[in-house]
């Protein structure tokens, strides 16, 4: 099969495209033909040599934990998915190859049905974006109506299904971003956008309940600054891996708790949301689509930054 795969880490353009051998489904596993693949920060961090790289056993390694595609072996007969089915998930990437390929050999409990008003390329943006934004708010944050929550990088990946979640939950939701995306994330559920590229966040906000951080220290000590605008007690949830390492002891010295969070790829959580998706309440934004062969220039793409939902790789086309 085809794939964009690494033989090394380093800028993006180590990805390339190679052939590569079919993978081989065992136990529970479901073979899946990859339609199209998420693009996720992960995913640049590994290839440049920081992320979970340390994990990669053996190249050439295949990146990419998103996919969407179909069904083309179950397990056994009875299995629950059929062949022909439209399905997406998240793979556990590096622990084994990953989704920038035509096939993947999928663990049973980490992918479902795609929703059904998705195209292939949508349900491809969804998988980690949304299960990372529900993990945040909805089982740590647990966001409930009255409750007042600060998304930072509200119009990105995780961000606006972070918006849109805390919203639908019946939250108050502050979101920052560029100001070309304020009336979009207002349209997305957001009572109340910071243009941070004219505003100081912290002078415009204070006293919220939770902080959703996808930023940390990476960039113009968002997450210290962060601490300022929560109520005495309030919950600070740091995603982005290495982007704030003192965020609990940091926290914890103002009397506020934190705690950083890392998604895991539960096929359960993303069937309730996918019912979410096909109801209307939920909306995928795809700012881009790539060629396999261009995985590379996806890559520079995500790490140029401003990019308002997902990117995406079209694998394969499907009959």
């Amino acid at each position: 099969m085809r794939a964009a795969v690494i033989d090394e880490t380093g800028c993006p353009d180590v990805l390339h495209l190679a052939d590569v051998r079919l993978p081989l489904r065992i136990n529970s596993e479901v073979l899946v033909q990859i339609a199209g693949a998420g693009v996720n920060p992960l995913d640049a961090k590994t290839r440049g040599g920081r992320g979970v790289s340390a994990a990669i056993e053996s190249f050439p390694y295949i990146l990419g934990q998103d996919f969407s595609g179909v069904v083309v072996e179950t397990p056994y007969e009875a299995f629950h998915l059929k062949v022909g089915d439209e399905v997406y998930g998240m793979l556990s990437a590096p622990r084994g190859q990953g989704s920038y390929a035509e096939y993947a050999a999928v663990p049973s409990m980490q992918v479902c049905r795609k929703p059904a008003r998705l195209s292939m390329i949508e349900a491809a943006a969804v998988p980690v974006a949304a299960l990372t934004a529900w993990g945040m708010v909805v089982d740590v944050a647990k966001a409930h109506e009255g409750q007042r929550i600060l998304i930072h990088a509200g119009a990105g990946g995780v961000g606006h299904f972070a918006v849109q979640f805390a919203a639908y939950f019946g939250a108050h939701v502050i979101a920052t971003s560029s100001g070309r995306n304020s009336s979009w994330l207002r349209e997305l559920g957001a009572a109340e956008v910071i243009d941070y590229t004219s505003k100081r966040f912290e002078d415009e906000v204070s006293r919220v309940d939770v902080v959703i951080d996808l930023i940390g220290n990476a960039t113009d000590d968002t997450g210290t600054r962060s601490l300022q605008t929560l109520r005495p007690g309030g919950l600070l949830i740091n995603a982005p891996t290495g982007s704030w390492p003192t965020v609990v002891a940091d926290a914890k010295a103002l009397g506020l708790r934190a705690t950083t969070y890392t998604v895991s790829p539960d096929a359960s959580t993303l069937t309730i949301i996918t019912r979410l998706i096909n109801s209307g309440d939920v909306h995928v934004h795809v700012d881009e689509v790539f060629e396999l062969s261009d995985a590379a220039e996806a890559h520079r793409r995500l790490e140029e930054g401003h990019t308002r939902g997902k990117l995406v790789i079209a694998v394969s086309e499907q009959p």
